[in-house]
């Protein structure tokens, strides 16, 4: 089910129809040996490749769909610096010394886009600039509170705004307070998942599409398998993140309580004035608000307010998704209202209990990336360079993250969904008080 409704949700996506994509990559067919096997061809996997491959390891990459089918070709290209859980719980689990390591290196992330940009020259329309609006004197408060702490304990300032001087950074009458920063910022995300491919091919790395892993047989030699062929490798990563049961629930079953598929969605414009663009958002940043289910807009190179929205922890796409979705960017930005929806589509993240990133190790020579929580965007990136150090025998990094503690989502296989339903009200309840 989850499989039918991914692909219900990217037939009328901005991204896809904004690019042209290269000749697929065919099937695994065959037997191959390699030194390492990275399964699934989005940011994590292609940056781990990378990697890998500079290190003088011989890469395959097993792609179930396209690169970049999911989450990394469809999200709202935001690349945020740190995480979706914030610092308290990186504090609270693993105390102050790591708990700074791990934020800086999620800036260290930010710069490894810019990186990777310059280096491999793909262009994505990289833009520096982000946002955080609040639509409550509450949020108001809470929003101050964390730029407060976040330059008291980590030296990364915002500069932040109530009252009128809100129409200085977004021109909406919903937002009482923001807070603006130039490390962060928004990419075309396709683009910049397709040049990265790209670089990973050019530096001898084996992609395969439609080859997903079936089976994974372990051991000192690990052997994956896919409808037409079979891959032994020394070492294995898994980057399937949500889908990866979805293709393979033998693959690594233990793996699959401790994230959730969330839907998340978005709308595309149709190209709108630059005058107006402008005047809505001068900085061009990319924004949020800090709600629990949030909203978050930007707009594109060409123009286009691209509007997210809305999720779904059922699976089930919302009904009346355009309208909706077009309804509450309109009570943000009333200029736009009646302006023509060209594009609507949505896809699959992977959320954790705790909404920290899930790193770790199945074995000696399994390792696993997930739960990045929707600021997969930046994180990936690292994600995969830290994989690679692990495979180096390099993993003090890595370990930070890994030292995490994770449970499963409540309810086993049959209830976790309603359960997480049921939470999500009583959010979305919180949200509008």
């Amino acid at each position: 089910m989850l499989l039918d409704s991914d692909t219900q949700l990217n037939q009328q996506s901005y991204y896809e129809a904004s690019v042209v994509r290269p000749p697929l990559q065919p099937p695994l067919q065959g037997a191959l040996n390699t030194d390492v096997l990275v399964v699934g061809a989005g940011y994590a996997g292609l940056s781990a490749a990378i990697e890998l491959a500079r290190r003088g390891y011989q890469v395959v990459v097993l792609e179930a769909d396209q690169v970049c089918s999911g989450a990394s070709g469809r999200n709202g290209g935001q690349a945020i610096a740190g995480f979706a859980c914030g610092q308290g719980l990186f504090e609270q689990q693993l105390g102050k010394t790591l708990a700074r390591q791990a934020w800086d290196m999620s800036m260290q992330s930010i710069d490894l886009i810019d990186e990777r940009i310059r280096e491999f020259d793909i262009a994505c329309d990289r833009v520096k600039g982000y946002m955080y609006v609040a639509d409550s004197a509450r949020k108001a408060r809470a929003l101050e509170a964390d730029c407060m702490a976040m330059q008291r304990d980590y030296g990364f300032a915002h500069e932040f705004v109530t009252g009128a001087q809100v129409q200085d950074y977004i021109q909406s009458p919903r937002y009482c307070a923001a807070a603006f920063e130039t490390s962060s910022g928004h990419l075309h995300p396709l683009k910049f998942g397709l040049g990265l491919a790209q670089a990973a091919k050019s530096l001898g790395v084996q992609i395969f599409e439609h080859s997903a892993v079936t089976l994974l047989e372990r051991g000192a030699v690990l052997s994956a398998q896919t409808a037409q062929g079979q891959v032994r490798a020394k070492f294995v990563v898994l980057a399937g993140n949500c889908t990866l049961p979805e293709y393979g629930p033998r693959v690594a079953p233990e793996l699959t309580p401790r994230v959730m598929p969330v839907g998340t969605y978005m709308i595309s414009t149709a190209p709108l004035s630059a005058d107006l663009c402008r005047q809505l958002i001068p900085s061009n940043a990319a924004a949020c608000d800090n709600n629990f289910v949030l909203d978050y807009f930007r707009f594109s190179a060409d123009h286009r307010m691209l509007f997210g929205g809305r999720v779904s922890y059922s699976t089930r796409t919302p009904m009346n998704l355009k309208a909706v979705m077009a309804k509450r960017m309109e009570m943000i930005f009333p200029q736009l209202k009646g302006v023509q929806i060209e594009h609507v589509w949505g896809g699959f993240v992977d959320i954790s209990m705790n909404r920290a990133p899930d790193f770790g190790r199945l074995g000696d020579n399994m390792i696993y990336l997930q739960g990045f929580s929707g600021h997969g965007v930046a994180l990936t990136g690292l994600a995969g360079q830290l994989a690679a150090q692990v495979v180096a025998g390099q993993a003090e990094q890595f370990d930070v993250f890994a030292k995490l503690q994770h449970h499963h989502f409540p309810g086993g296989a049959l209830l976790r969904t309603p359960s997480l339903v049921l939470g999500m009200l009583y959010h979305r309840l919180k949200d509008v008080l």
